[in-house]
């Protein structure tokens, strides 16, 4: 080989070496300048490329909202549990709500990480953080600050018209409800989301709020306590004249818990056939689906209201 074709043949090699990191240093290059800075919702700052295209979702609430907003295309995974729409089901998992896997995540090369305080480990995404990935927290504590969400996540996907125009849609309807409800008797609510021990819902939950939106009084609503314990005899001197039963133990038999109760026929609800079970994921997930399980309620607690769809 002489000096010339040892030259070409390095030149060659170079050439196809350093070519594709150029290209991958360009493209880095022109991310980072088409990105926005956003405060979430836990105060970070974070870039994030304008309309970004493979999402990463960390939570079922965040999985539904990113359907309900049309990015069933961008979304690159989520997690175990995230199986609403049913098309959730068939995007590749990166482990479940508490123990996410980082490999999975950094394998699918997402532009964009959706976390949420209320589950995922502070750590997690930290550690996500410093892998180079964008990560924007959400942090929704009311019912209002739901459909908040929704708006802050419209806003960083490139979707804030699709977001109001959805937000509108659910506030229309939480007025609807309001409205029919507001006027009429509130019967007592005992509503159960642990069996044993029995656990039900104090003051500052969501789940207060919603019973009460529905048109219902919670029995529990004045305990300072978010998730108190209570005995069958708490239950009697409360004389709910409704008992509500989320599914949210899976693999439980929930027939079995609502007839469980019906031994107790001093307790009004008992006694007038008044016990019921909800699905969890529409009253425990802050996503766009709080308000079906809004107007499940309403049907519940106020069964005339029913002719109104609920």
């Amino acid at each position: 080989m002489n000096l010339m074709d040892f030259s070409a043949d390095n030149h060659n090699k170079i050439k196809t070496v350093v070519l594709p990191v150029l290209v991958f240093i360009i493209l880095l290059f022109s991310s980072r300048a088409n990105a926005e800075v956003y405060i979430d919702e836990v105060g970070r700052q974070v870039n994030i490329p304008s309309h970004p295209k493979r999402i990463v979702s960390l939570a079922p609430n965040i999985t539904e909202t990113l359907f309900a907003l049309g990015l069933d295309e961008e979304i690159a995974g989520v997690t175990v549990f995230s199986d609403y729409p049913e098309a959730a089901t068939s995007k590749p998992k990166v482990g479940s709500f508490v123990n996410i896997s980082l490999e999975k995540v950094v394998s699918l090369n997402p532009d964009l990480v959706i976390s949420t305080a209320n589950g995922n480990k502070k750590e997690t995404v930290e550690q996500l953080e410093r892998m180079g990935l964008p990560v924007y927290v959400i942090n929704p504590g009311s019912f209002e600050e739901i459909l908040t969400v929704v708006l802050n996540i419209g806003r960083i996907t490139g979707r804030e018209n699709e977001a109001k125009t959805l937000v509108d849609n659910l506030q229309k309807r939480i007025r609807s409800v309001v409205s029919l409800t507001k006027d009429l008797k509130k019967p007592g609510v005992f509503f159960q989301i642990g069996i044993n021990p029995i656990v039900s819902v104090g003051r500052d939950t969501l789940h207060n709020k919603l019973v009460e939106l529905a048109g219902g009084l919670n029995v529990t609503g004045d305990v300072m306590i978010k998730y108190p314990r209570c005995s069958i005899e708490d239950v009697i001197v409360k004389k709910p004249d409704i008992i509500i039963v989320s599914s949210m133990k899976r693999g439980e038999y929930f027939p079995r818990v609502r007839d469980g109760w019906k031994k107790w026929k001093n307790i009004p609800a008992v006694e007038n056939d008044r016990i019921y079970i909800i699905e969890s994921d529409l009253i425990d997930h802050s996503s766009p689906r709080i308000v079906d399980g809004l107007e499940k309620l309403a049907g519940i607690i106020h069964p005339e209201v029913k002719n109104y769809g609920f």
